[in-house]
């Protein structure tokens, strides 16, 4: 077995988002869409004879021993004995604190590959249960589909979703996602709906909202003013928040023009990152081990 692997950690987009109540542990209750698409991190993992985990690349400003990939590869090492260590190499190309899933994308796959590459053989349920220590977005991205998501992001079902196209916008400004939930502006009693009800809705997924998003706004003014560059910039489009913020994006329709849009994107204020991604069907870092 080689010692070495490459893999793409994918980013994630909210379709919709609903606070449907909060536990007494202070742990939120949600229903989201999870839509995975085509803007990656990438990660090596390189198997050493010694037992450290080392890490390259990466935020500098997030210490190693903090750094999720660090701590997803410990949390194995530790729950198997493993005593063998790894070097992982980190690009990071998904904004942090973008409401991206950047984060828990990357520490997944780093799951999905040193359970692979270690020759671990753990079952789904049990890297899923590992990943949920780690946050709450990490079992979606082990599940490795798009999904409906309930609980506080561990009750998981398939969804089939259409090939869609979307333009995303980071602002250039991270949203701390515990501010935004522990806002006293924040609903947290939107009634729950089914998957069924959303599928006989997919065209119309303008309906379904973020519940998120006005806190998001009052903290991070900059996301409006992206979801009003979004209204000027593609009027019909649906638009809203991802996750906690701070990105938005708009869904495309299939008749946009591309090139004019890309010449739209040229203009975008100084700091923010626009980016014109596809939806995907799988996690591509399954498509690796």
């Amino acid at each position: 077995m080689s010692n070495r692997l490459e893999l793409l950690a994918p980013a994630k987009i909210n379709l919709f988002l609903h606070v449907t109540g909060r536990r007494p542990n202070g742990y939120h209750e949600l229903q989201s869409v999870f839509q995975l698409v085509d803007w990656y991190d990438r990660i090596s993992l390189i198997s050493l004879k010694q037992s450290t985990i080392i890490r390259y690349g990466g935020n500098p400003q997030i210490s190693p021993e903090n750094d999720l990939v660090v701590r997803a590869a410990q949390l194995l090492k530790n729950h198997t004995h493993y005593p063998y260590g790894v070097e992982i190499h980190l690009e990071k190309n998904i904004p942090i604190g973008a409401g991206l899933g950047g984060g828990s994308s990357d520490a997944a796959t780093v799951l999905i590959g040193l359970n692979h590459l270690w020759d671990l053989h753990l079952p789904p349920a049990e890297l899923s249960e590992l990943g949920l220590k780690l946050g709450a977005d990490v079992p979606f991205f082990l599940f490795g589909q798009n999904a409906f998501v309930q609980g506080i992001g561990e009750q998981l079902e398939s969804i089939d979703l259409p090939d869609q196209k979307f333009l995303i916008i980071f602002p250039g400004e991270s949203i701390a996602t515990q501010a935004v939930f522990q806002s006293d502006q924040l609903t947290r009693n939107h009634a729950p709906i089914t998957m069924a009800d959303f599928l006989a809705n997919t065209g119309e997924v303008g309906q379904f909202t973020n519940d998120l998003q006005p806190v998001a706004c009052e903290l991070c003014p900059e996301v409006n003013r992206a979801l009003n560059w979004l209204a000027q910039t593609l009027p019909d489009a649906t638009r809203k928040m991802s996750g906690s913020g701070s990105s938005v994006f708009a869904m495309l329709s299939e008749s946009i023009n591309r090139h004019d849009l890309e010449q739209q994107m040229l203009k975008l204020p100084s700091g923010w990152v626009g980016r014109l991604v596809r939806g995907l069907k799988q996690n591509p870092a399954y498509n690796s081990v």
